[in-house]
């Protein structure tokens, strides 16, 4: 099959609405499992217009330190973690929202031609096989290193403002929580693809 001259190929963008999270379940599907979608969809979406406001911050700390270093040759010592600390919060602690919204890169070239059948089926084993227990893996290794982090009073060494370690290590930790929160509703969404044949919150 040719694609038309000029047509916009948005397949992967189908594939990500697909988790556009509509309140709305499907009439078959379990009140127990609907229910589950929905709620932590929502809370996920919560914490979503949440953390975005962590950019506002990030702007005005960048902006002020190019306007610092570059008109009044007074760079600050705090910018540069400031910068990299905000931007890994808003990273880890919005993955799930992002997950929630489908967003998160993957191999599509081959997994958009499955029927939705397959989807749901290669979407759910691999929740279950590889996601959850990586996940946990990551998490249990994450609460040590925070735990030491505290323990140890660690603090960054590029800089010499020398800023605590523990509370963006701690960022890392909630963000990995949220990715499992979220994955509960993934892979019920994916468990109903694979027996029904189509995406809950699609028509």
């Amino acid at each position: 099959m040719t694609e038309e001259p000029g047509r916009l190929d948005i397949s992967d963008e189908m594939i990500a609405e697909r988790r556009g999270g509509s309140s709305k379940m499907p009439d078959d599907m379990p009140t127990w499992m609907s229910k589950t979608i929905v709620g932590i969809d929502k809370f996920s979406k919560v914490i979503g217009n949440i953390v975005c406001w962590i950019t506002i911050p990030l702007i005005l700390g960048m902006v002020y330190e190019v306007f610092a270093r570059k008109l009044f040759l007074s760079p600050t010592i705090w910018a540069y973690d400031m910068s990299r600390f905000l931007y890994g919060a808003l990273f880890m602690l919005g993955a799930g929202y992002a997950l929630s919204k489908g967003v998160h890169i993957r191999a599509d070239f081959l997994y958009r031609n499955f029927k939705v059948k397959t989807q749901g089926t290669v979407d759910f084993w691999l929740y279950l096989l590889f996601y959850f227990p990586g996940l946990l893996v990551f998490l249990y290794m994450t609460i040590g290193f925070v735990q030491e982090s505290i323990m140890r009073g660690e603090k960054g060494m590029d800089t010499t403002w020398m800023p605590y370690m523990w509370p963006i290590k701690t960022c890392l930790l909630i963000g990995i929580i949220f990715l499992l929160i979220q994955g509960v509703s993934e892979i019920l969404k994916s468990f109903y693809a694979a027996t029904k044949g189509r995406w809950p919150g699609q028509e």
